[in-house]
C-alpha cells in the first residue's frame, strides 16, 4: 500500500513536469520572456539594445545566438513566418535552425514539411532530443502515436530522460496535448 502511494504522488508530480521544463536553446528551461521584438516590434524585426529601435536583423547586427533566442521568441508568440524570415539568415547547417524550421512549419499545419526538417536536424546531430521531442510531438497530432512513442524511446536512450524534451513528449502522447514552445 505505502509502495502505490509513493507511486501515485511520483506520477502526479511528473504530470506537471512538462509546464516546469521548457524546452529551449542554451539550457533554458522556461519559455522566452517577451522583450522588445515581440512587445514593440512589427513586421519581424529585432530589437537591437546598442541602437534602441527596432531593425531588421541581419548577420552583422546580431549573433547565431541572439538571432536564435528572436527566432525562439517570436515563435512562441506564434509569430511563425516573422521567426522564419530570420531563421533564412541564419546557418542552414545548424541543427537548431533546421529544429525551428521544423517547429515553425508544424505550427502552420505542414506536417510533412516539419518532419523533413526534424530529420535534417536529427541527421545534423543524433543527440538533438529537442527536434525528436517536437517530431513527436507532430506524430501525436497526426495520430501516430508509435512513431511518437519511437522518439520518446529515442530520446530517453540519448540520455534525455527527465528533460523537458522528454517529459513533454510523454505527456502528449499519454494527453493528446502539445506544446507551443
Amino acid at each position: 500500500m505505502r509502495l502505490l502511494l509513493v507511486s501515485a504522488i511520483a506520477l502526479q508530480a511528473f504530470a506537471f513536469a512538462p509546464a516546469l521544463y521548457a524546452a529551449g536553446g542554451g539550457g533554458a528551461t522556461t519559455p522566452p520572456k517577451p522583450t522588445n521584438t515581440t512587445k514593440k516590434c512589427l513586421f519581424g524585426r529585432v530589437y537591437d539594445k546598442d541602437a534602441g529601435r527596432c531593425v531588421k536583423p541581419n548577420k552583422t547586427n546580431f549573433t547565431q545566438d541572439e538571432l536564435y533566442d528572436a527566432v525562439r521568441e517570436l515563435a512562441y508568440d506564434g509569430q511563425f513566418e516573422n521567426a522564419q524570415n530570420i531563421l533564412r539568415i541564419m546557418d542552414q547547417d545548424d541543427d537548431r535552425v533546421l529544429t525551428y524550421w521544423g517547429f515553425t512549419y508544424r505550427k502552420m499545419g505542414e506536417l510533412e514539411l516539419a518532419n523533413v526538417f526534424y530529420t535534417n536536424a536529427i541527421e545534423a546531430n543524433p543527440d538533438n532530443i529537442l527536434a525528436r521531442s517536437y517530431m513527436g510531438q507532430g506524430f501525436v497530432t497526426e495520430g501516430k502515436t508509435d512513431l511518437a512513442i519511437e522518439q520518446w524511446r529515442e530520446i530517453k536512450a540519448r540520455g534525455g530522460e527527465g528533460t523537458w524534451a522528454e517529459a513533454s513528449l510523454r505527456e502528449a502522447i499519454r494527453t493528446g496535448l502539445t506544446y507551443n514552445y
